[in-house]
């Protein structure tokens, strides 16, 4: 496999990316996570067992924020809800200026104590170079 330092550090970049938009969904600043995003981003929640959520796509900036609102005010995610994402095994396949991922995420409640399991599985992401940054584009939750 030959794979150029560009690649390694476009990977490096996406992975501190989905570190990111984990920190800022438990506690950071809505605005901030939502520029994680494209403009037109895709956020598909395909499977809600055991969260108090719906299966739902979502899609653009001003969807995503909103939803995030949604999800502070019902208490699932943000300060002071004790909850915590913690996103690993992070495999990601860059083709220029765009780049897949697939990585296992926990979602923790109760962090504040003994925290509980309350919910894991897969994010498929698909990310786009903008500038000299990246962001993603699309993103799929789901159990498998």
């Amino acid at each position: 496999m030959n794979v150029d330092l560009r690649t390694i550090g476009d990977r490096q970049e996406i992975a501190m990316l989905l570190a990111r938009i984990a920190h800022l969904a438990d506690a950071g600043d809505p605005a901030e996570y939502v520029r994680c995003f494209t403009p037109d981003a895709v956020w598909d929640l395909t499977d809600a067992t055991d969260l108090p959520m719906d299966v739902q796509t979502i899609s653009g900036r001003a969807a995503l924020l909103a939803g995030v609102h949604e999800r502070r005010a019902a208490g699932i995610q943000g300060p002071g809800t004790h909850t915590r994402h913690d996103v690993s095994s992070i495999a990601v396949e860059v083709d220029g200026d765009r780049a897949r991922s697939r990585a296992y995420f926990r979602y923790y409640r109760g962090t504040d104590g003994a925290p509980v399991l309350a919910a894991m599985g897969v994010y498929a992401d698909e990310f786009v170079r903008d500038g000299d940054r990246w962001l993603l584009r699309r993103r799929v939750i789901s159990r498998g």
